[in-house]
């Protein structure tokens, strides 16, 4: 019986060593999971604070988009404008020119010289 009394006491040793390794495991493990977990939190945090800096960039863009749209469309209509002005400025130029010349002529002595 002493045989199997030692057989015995071996093998629940053995138990009792593989459960305390179990265990250790376990606690390993579960230290882990809590790293992960804090980190997932972190990382959800992170995710909050840059959808929220997004959210905000995208908003500002928009707005100088916009703005930016108003300042070409302004260009645009005064630059036409004022290529509108040069022609006009242009058109007076060339009936002035003409009815100067015209002026001139209709001055000048007819025949010559009146000397």
């Amino acid at each position: 019986m002493t045989q199997q009394g030692a057989a015995l006491q071996t093998y629940n040793n053995e138990l009792v060593k593989c459960i305390e390794e179990l265990c250790s495991k376990r606690e390993e493990l579960q230290r882990q999971i809590q790293q992960e977990e804090e980190e997932k939190n972190r990382l959800q945090h992170d995710i909050r604070v840059l959808t929220d800096k997004l959210s905000r960039v995208n908003e500002s863009l928009a707005r100088r988009l916009a703005a930016r749209a108003d300042f070409d469309r302004t260009i645009a209509e005064t630059e036409a404008a004022y290529m509108k002005i040069l022609e006009s400025s242009q058109t007076l130029l060339s009936v002035l020119k003409k009815e100067t010349g015209n002026l001139t002529k209709a001055t000048e002595p007819r025949g010559g010289k009146d000397h």
